[in-house]
């Protein structure tokens, strides 16, 4: 008996949950959350002028990205709202490839590490995360069952889109700490205003690819 699209993507759904929930299991999924989070500030410098300096990745699943120049706004914006779109990106674009071309998919996130941790990486614990990041995205090329590929570029996705939308929600602290706060000090608009669009644009990512699953079910 095949699961239905909607029923994969449940299933997905629930399996990220059930990750997340597991201690040293969980790990390397919020680190590859953080990842895209960073890797989104650094490609918002780089294609506002800017430049990246350093990309930091603690044990405990957060990050900084040192850049320099590019517009400040648009860098701090990118974070939260980035990882929501690598996750709708990453999930759709799995779903979408055959099993060969996943495969190509998962070796471009394994040369996207490899890129970082050469370039950006200056700290033990972004090199140490950075290695165990691509032993996990390597392993699944070598497994004999092929959809291996597939699914587990897709729990990735679905990973990274469900903590994009309770990643920005740690920021309702009171501390004035983040991203939030950076925007807020950079616009008339408070924190949370920047909390909410972030939250909704993960939301709005999770109901388009709910939608869109549904859509290409009946195609």
């Amino acid at each position: 008996m095949s699961l239905t699209a909607h029923q994969r993507l449940l299933l997905f759904i629930v399996a990220a949950f059930v990750i997340d929930y597991l201690p040293f299991v969980n790990l390397p999924f919020l680190w590859s959350e953080t990842f895209f989070h960073e890797i989104s500030h650094g490609l918002a410098s780089i294609f506002t002028g800017g430049k990246i300096q350093q990309i930091t990745l603690n044990f405990d699943g957060s990050g900084l990205c040192t850049t320099r120049g590019g517009v400040h706004f648009v860098i701090a914006f990118a974070g939260y709202a980035g990882s929501a779109l690598w996750g709708l990106l990453i999930y759709r674009v799995a779903d979408s490839l055959s099993i060969r071309h996943a495969r190509i998919l998962l070796i471009v996130f394994i040369t996207m590490f490899a890129v970082t941790l050469i370039l950006w990486a200056r700290d033990i614990s972004s090199i140490i995360i950075l290695l165990i990041l691509l032993a996990m995205y390597v392993l699944p090329l070598y497994f004999s069952l092929k959809k291996v590929v597939k699914y587990f570029i897709q729990l990735v996705g679905i990973f990274v889109l469900l903590d994009a939308i309770r990643s920005p929600l740690y920021l309702l602290d009171g501390r004035s700490l983040g991203d939030g706060a950076t925007l807020a000090t950079l616009s008339p608009l408070p924190e949370i205003f920047w909390i909410a669009c972030w939250f909704v644009i993960a939301i709005a990512c999770l109901y388009n690819l709910w939608s869109g699953t549904g859509r290409r079910a009946k195609q």
